[in-house]
């Protein structure tokens, strides 16, 4: 198919549509239970794991703070994550549990603003759920995984509330803490025991959601697991669980997967391990456990410094190859096995790499010699050539606009696509692509569409966003009109498999005689090969 300029719609705001008719009747293995008045302001669910009682908030029913798992505290710090013991009698689920720890400063970046409050606790396991009533209705269900760089973020954090999907799609919505930064990432290969501690947390936070969501008007057997980031990134890591009786999730959300991050072997992630034991004078993980976890905190900022290589997104923490939680790399998981059978959604923002580096004055200094240096290591003796194609495409271009859509090509848009190509070879299920294309005049539009933008417009809620500075100047009839059109491909995908809706161009899996992406901006189009020079520049191979 190719692009059909007479099929191009102006975004305008459009009212989102529930979609499919809803499935009623009691789920099977789950004893019916008397629906909460819509009007009670402390609805009572009876959830197989215990008796909680919510709260009414907009005229949704919601659960918040509900452990998932035991608290990874003293013995299980640096474990995998243990089964809750659970609680007798009714749950108080009215309140945000804590954030996983990790660091922060008051009124955060120049960019995202912040992106993590206090309170913080190692007692952070726990999962939120908002649903439009705790019925037997069988309504789709979204968990969302937040990102952060491995690093930062809550399930809590009101950009990220379950709200507007929960009313606009009539779903019910699951947003999950986990573990982060060494707590959740560190690998010290105890007694030949795996890491990723951060994954044992979602694996139990999604098997929480399958044994229990039926409980708040969810169907287990509907679940698409949504993430962006860092969050997304877990969700290709996720797609390998090989869970005993009905599958975690039926379908995936990417958002912008890093999946072009080199994961570390068990003895690079031991060499990390070992600087961050020597950069707390501690001699084992004996005493590292003693050790209070807002000391753990300080130590991420020595561990930037020690880590950090110029022309490369800094992640001072990351997965493990432990051949245990993690044998392969995420993107290969979705590939073969459970993974295979997937429905994915997935796409990136057109300048991603401006969010860590446009306003990085270090960086605006950059020189074309050390560009050409960060070139070779993906390019190799064609780093001269890749480079002037770079420069040409952007007039005007300073060595450091080179350095960035570099390394949002290495990082996010080339192994996106290269997902997308692999999926389509395959011809079982062809994912869905887009890439937003919306810049945002914050900071003179050095931003552009940076990692991140796409996140307001997904979940249609800027009066949650309001603290931040890359939100700046964004025309609110554009801004409105594409959230309104994103926002309900999102739904549509969640209910349904299938993005499209009537308020946007016909949107077609990528395939690979057509490679069809759908590019979101002032005007949405659904584009052929949108990327294919830079694919071909990238893999001169590839046709």
């Amino acid at each position: 198919m190719t692009d059909d300029p007479s099929r191009r719609k102006v975004l305008k705001n459009s009212t989102v549509l529930a979609g499919a008719a809803l499935l009623s009747g009691v789920p099977a293995g789950h004893a019916a239970q008397a629906a909460p008045r819509a009007d009670d302001p402390s609805p009572v669910v009876d959830a197989p794991a215990g008796r909680l009682r919510g709260v009414v908030e907009g005229g949704l029913t919601v659960f918040k703070g509900v452990p998932y798992a035991a608290p990874p505290v003293g013995a299980l710090r640096w474990r995998p994550a243990q089964p809750h013991p659970g609680w007798s009698g009714t749950r108080d689920a009215g309140a945000f549990g804590p954030s996983a720890p990790q660091l922060y400063r008051e009124g955060g970046d120049q960019v995202l603003g912040t992106h993590g409050s206090p309170p913080f606790d190692e007692d952070c396991l726990t999962l939120n759920v908002w649903t439009p009533q705790a019925d037997s209705t069988k309504r789709p269900v979204m968990v969302w995984i937040h990102g952060g760089g491995f690093i930062s973020g809550s399930g809590s954090l009101p950009i990220y509330s379950g709200e507007t999907f929960a009313r606009d799609g009539d779903l019910v919505v699951v947003t999950i803490n986990y573990r982060l930064g060494p707590l959740g990432y560190l690998y010290f290969g105890e007694d030949g025991a795996g890491g990723n501690f951060w994954l044992t947390d979602q694996l139990a936070a999604l098997r929480w959601v399958r044994d229990n969501v039926a409980a708040f008007g969810g169907d287990p057997d509907n679940i698409t697991l949504a993430g962006q980031s860092g969050g997304a990134f877990s969700v290709a890591a996720l797609a390998g669980a090989r869970p005993q009786g009905r599958p975690l999730f039926r379908r995936a959300i990417l958002q912008s997967p890093p999946l072009g991050l080199q994961v570390p072997t068990r003895t690079e992630s031991l060499q990390r391990s070992a600087t961050f034991l020597e950069i707390l004078g501690a001699k084992d993980l004996a005493q590292l456990r003693t050790l209070p976890w807002q000391q753990l905190m300080g130590a991420t900022i020595e561990m930037f410094k020690r880590t950090g290589r110029w022309g490369y997104w800094s992640t001072p923490f990351l997965p493990v190859l432990d051949e245990v939680t993690l044998d392969r790399h995420p993107s290969d998981l979705l590939l073969s096995g459970p993974g295979a059978d997937i429905d994915i959604l997935i796409g990136c923002t057109r300048e991603e790499a401006n969010f860590a580096f446009a306003l990085d004055p270090t960086y605006a200094a950059a020189t074309k010699d050390q560009v050409l240096a960060r070139a070779r290591d993906t390019f190799g003796n064609r780093a001269a050539e890749a480079y002037s194609a770079y420069e040409e495409a952007r007039p005007g271009a300073r060595p450091v606009d080179v350095l960035m859509d570099l390394i949002s090509d290495d990082l996010f848009r080339m192994p996106g696509l290269a997902l997308a190509e692999r999926r389509a070879a395959a011809r079982k299920h062809p994912v869905w692509a887009y890439q937003f294309d919306l810049p945002t005049p914050a900071h003179g539009g050095r931003l552009a569409a940076a990692h991140c933008l796409e996140l307001p417009f997904v979940f249609d809620n800027f009066d949650k966003w309001s603290g931040a500075p890359f939100l700046t100047g964004l025309d609110p009839r554009i801004r409105e009109g594409l959230a309104s059109t994103m926002h309900a491909a999102w739904i549509s995908f969640i209910r349904n498999g299938d993005p499209n809706h009537q308020a946007m161009p016909n949107w077609q899996r990528y395939e690979r005689d057509s490679r069809t992406t759908m590019s979101l901006d002032t005007v949405t189009a659904a584009t052929n090969d949108l990327a294919g020079y830079w694919r071909r520049l990238h893999r001169p191979t590839a046709s």
